[in-house]
């Protein structure tokens, strides 16, 4: 693991001592899942594979209780797949629902019943302050004082960004390390890319940090791309997806409840597409049970606009089956 960076020397330093020089350095470090300050190693914070592996063997020896804290993109993917192999589960979330940062308010509710509808018992408006050993089992002691007694909690509550090395190298660093259209860092000879960088979207205007599967692979294999001396700079749209039960969506640009949606539905909360304005301009795109559409979404996203509500219906070709 390097431990330290000097960009003046273009060297680095390993945890055993070891140096190694570059020309071009790529930060791809990633995040550390943001933990609680409880419950130690007896909450499992779902981020790696061998976290996977420990999930899944729980499952497959017998019935177990879980808790699962956070209402975001692992909270939902996980209490989904727990309750679809059987387990019991409750999802303790400190707002109105789930996923609820990005999806209008009626989403919400749709999926807060859905949820309890596929045998998902859940906790609203409340936070895990506490766990504690009790014989045989867990007890997660929440604000409102209520104890939930529990075999598994798994926690998934976002992440910390690894940007250590970066900013003890005295790089920018703002929400991220902060690259520029050809992902160079403020060192020209140190690249980012992936959950760290912080990089201008060419399409969005606007500086974003993106967090997701897509924007990871496309962005290391343009930075490779970069350091190698191509002069194309990055400028790909990512998007993201999501499973929840035999729900799921694929995504582009910004989701933001807080925006003006415009809700597209050929099935209400079954199939549809939803677009993201803000100021009469296209932000993002919901694929709702609609597939091969994220390149169409793109297009949309990249015109200037601006967007009136009655002018999206359809906007979006129909989907077919997944």
């Amino acid at each position: 693991t390097v431990q330290a960076l000097f960009p003046q020397e273009r060297r680095v330093v390993d945890e055993q001592g070891t140096s190694y020089t570059y020309e071009k350095l790529l930060l791809a470090t990633g995040g550390t899942p943001r933990r609680l300050p409880f419950g130690g190693d007896d909450i499992l914070y779902y981020r790696s594979l061998d976290d996977f592996r420990r999930l899944k063997a729980l499952t497959e020896e017998k019935q177990r209780r879980y808790v699962v804290i956070g209402g975001g993109f692992i909270g939902s993917e996980v209490a989904a797949a727990l309750a679809m192999n059987g387990q019991r589960v409750t999802i303790v979330i400190s707002g109105e629902g789930i996923c609820e940062r990005i999806f209008p308010t009626d989403v919400v509710r749709f999926l807060n019943t859905y949820y309890q509808h596929k045998g998902v018992e859940l906790v609203l408006n409340d936070e895990a302050v506490a766990l504690d050993s009790k014989q045989d089992a867990l007890a997660l002691t929440l604000k409102s004082g209520r104890v939930l007694e529990t075999d598994v909690v798994v926690a998934g509550i976002g992440i910390n960004l690894n940007t250590g090395l970066a900013e003890d190298a005295g790089l920018k660093v703002d929400n991220g390390v902060v690259v520029d259209k050809y992902l160079r860092t403020s060192d020209p000879n140190i690249y980012a890319a992936g959950d760290i960088a912080s990089y201008p979207d060419h399409t969005l205007g606007t500086r974003r940090r993106v967090e997701h599967e897509d924007n990871a692979n496309v962005m290391g294999k343009a930075a490779g791309r970069l350091m190698a001396g191509d002069t194309e700079p990055y400028d790909h749209l990512p998007f993201f997806y999501s499973d929840m039960f035999d729900l799921g969506y694929e995504a582009v640009g910004e989701l933001d409840s807080r925006m003006e949606i415009v809700s597209d539905w050929k099935e209400p909360y079954r199939e549809g597409v939803l677009y993201y304005l803000r100021d009469g301009r296209m932000r993002g795109v919901l694929l709702w049970n609609v597939w091969g559409q994220v390149d169409a979404a793109r297009k949309l996203i990249a015109e200037s606009g601006p967007f009136k509500a009655e002018d999206l219906k359809g906007r979006i070709p129909e989907g077919s089956s997944k």
